[in-house]
């Protein structure tokens, strides 16, 4: 190992310049960071630990295991963790001012993440003596990993790339008979020798995603605890979304919502594929999903609110007579259409009810307008923009439209 790159060092310098800002503007004297996304996003590494992030001055990324390789891959000081009880007499050597007497300094961290039993032992470790209160501080990262740096779109771009090269060799092999997770493994294999790197991370509790949602006919429309417009049968209760050993039938719909990880950073993208043709009705929901899209594009704009852009999405799909459909069925109907993806599949911004916070060039949202057909099947688009001054770039890169396969 060489140690991190120059260009990725300055990166993280700045990302921690603006979490300070953050810091600063709701009166925390600190953050520390714990989970290991976070962790990469602030020092480069994943080694396990935490960072401590002042509201002014140097950050310190204390590590417990491997050292070293922090020290290869962080841009941040980086000092030996050797127990939890050891914790608090470091930060006091390094933060004097964080943990003064006189006063009582708020110290943020990510509450969305952190496990109960992790967070008291740190709470006891932080705020004993009373010279400190430990505060939810996941608003602030989240709003500081929302826009995305010109670094960061490359990454997605890369993932992209590979993304539509592992579909167009994968969706070639598609033949009668086949079962959906042959088609899965197909595109894993494909994806996976380009440079996925085999995860997916989500950031919220118990939501796992494998390589993404693969599914056909009924099978596709069987809802999950997944939260998205179409669950899969899975392999059963321990696996229980995406791709079953059902077989891929003449004249139903294929979905292949499909993602893939470079660098950390995810491309997250759908497309609806056929052997022969589709029936009438799904034809037109279909359809209708490319129309939705479109109109979604003429709003990805600096200064639109996400709330917005997601109500005129449901009353296109009413217009459409699709409303019944539209995201999901019934009970399991979800209540988005887009959502931020960057190191994390589910990021800010949401395009929902009730997030109305407006668009900013460098935003990241994948869009994904589906119909959910129960006993027929899902179909839809999903592509992921970047929001820029003069509007929406795809960064999708598979091309548009129904996949019809002889």
């Amino acid at each position: 190992m060489q140690g991190i790159d120059k260009v990725l060092q300055e990166e993280i310098l700045q990302r921690i310049a603006r979490l300070q800002e953050q810091l600063q503007k709701h009166g925390a004297a600190a953050f520390l960071v714990t989970q290991h996304v976070d962790l990469y996003y602030l020092t480069g590494s994943m080694q396990a630990g935490f960072a401590f992030i002042p509201a002014h001055g140097d950050a310190t990324f204390y590590v417990r295991r491997s050292i070293w390789r922090a020290g290869e891959e962080t841009a941040v000081r980086v000092e030996p963790l050797t127990s939890l009880r050891a914790f608090r007499g470091l930060l006091e050597r390094d933060y004097p001012e964080v943990f003064a007497e006189a006063g009582q300094s708020l110290v943020a961290t990510e509450y969305d993440v952190l496990p109960v039993q992790t967070y008291s032992k740190l709470a006891d470790i932080l705020t004993a003596g009373g010279r400190c209160t430990m505060i939810d501080g996941s608003a602030f990262i989240r709003r500081v990993r929302m826009t995305k740096s010109p670094w960061e779109i490359g990454r997605i771009e890369a993932a992209a790339q590979v993304a539509a090269e592992a579909l167009e060799e994968a969706a070639g092999r598609i033949r009668e008979g086949m079962t959906e997770l042959e088609l899965m493994a197909r595109i894993e294999y494909e994806i996976r020798i380009r440079g996925h790197i085999g995860v997916m991370r989500t950031r919220s509790y118990n939501m796992e995603v494998t390589t993404g949602m693969l599914g056909s006919g009924e099978a596709a429309a069987i809802p999950s605890a997944f939260d998205g417009p179409a669950g899969g049968l899975g392999l059963g209760p321990a696996a229980a979304q995406s791709a079953s050993r059902k077989p891929i039938v003449r004249g139903e719909p294929i979905l292949l919502d499909i993602g893939c990880c470079i660098d950390g950073y995810i491309i997250d993208q759908t497309r609806t594929a056929v052997i022969g043709g589709l029936s009438d009705e799904l034809a037109e929901a279909y359809a209708q999903s490319e129309a939705i899209i479109r109109k979604t594009e003429q709003m990805l704009r600096p200064g639109a609110a996400c709330d917005a852009i997601y109500a005129a999405a449901l009353a296109q799909a009413d217009q459409a007579g699709l409303s019944r459909h539209f995201m999901g069925y019934g009970a399991d109907q979800v209540k988005f259409l887009g959502h931020g993806i960057g190191l994390e599949l589910d990021e800010w911004p949401v395009l929902a009810k009730g997030f109305s916070d407006p668009l900013v060039p460098g935003m990241v949202l994948a869009v994904e307008p589906k119909f959910t057909f129960p006993g027929k099947g899902v179909v839809g688009i999903e592509n992921t923009y970047l929001v820029t001054d003069t509007g929406p770039r795809a960064l999708t890169r598979s091309p548009e439209g129904l996949i019809v396969l002889p």
